[in-house]
């Protein structure tokens, strides 16, 4: 059974860190491209960040970069989102998203609130 789940969320205040989880089981994670994304109510999901499948290339939308860091672990079937700088809208629900041809898994996601 494919799973994929995310971890590591909550309430920050703006310029704090958080680090964001996802563990992946049930598919051959070093096999796939992963990516984070985030959505708030009434807005599209967006692209946050993405690592290829042996993590030597990764890619970062221009509202985060320099802000956040994406990694992982292929030993431990592992993605993870380092933010820090963290803005109020950085505030959304944070979903990761594996992928490798025509196959697609996405997480549950994890809320992510940065306010004072």
């Amino acid at each position: 059974q494919v799973q994929l789940v995310e971890s590591g969320g909550g309430l920050v205040q703006p310029g704090g860190s958080l680090r964001l989880s996802c563990a992946a089981s049930g598919f051959s994670f070093s096999r796939f491209a992963m990516s984070w994304y985030r959505q708030t109510p009434g807005k599209e999901r967006e692209l946050v960040a993405t690592i290829t499948s042996a993590g030597g290339s990764t890619n970062y939308a221009d509202s985060v970069k320099g802000r956040f860091t994406i990694s992982r672990d292929n030993a431990k079937n592992t993605v993870y989102l380092q933010m820090n700088s963290l803005k109020p809208e950085d505030t959304a629900v944070y979903y990761c998203k594996a992928i490798s041809g025509f196959r697609v898994y996405w997480g549950q996601g994890t809320q992510v609130t940065v306010s004072s």
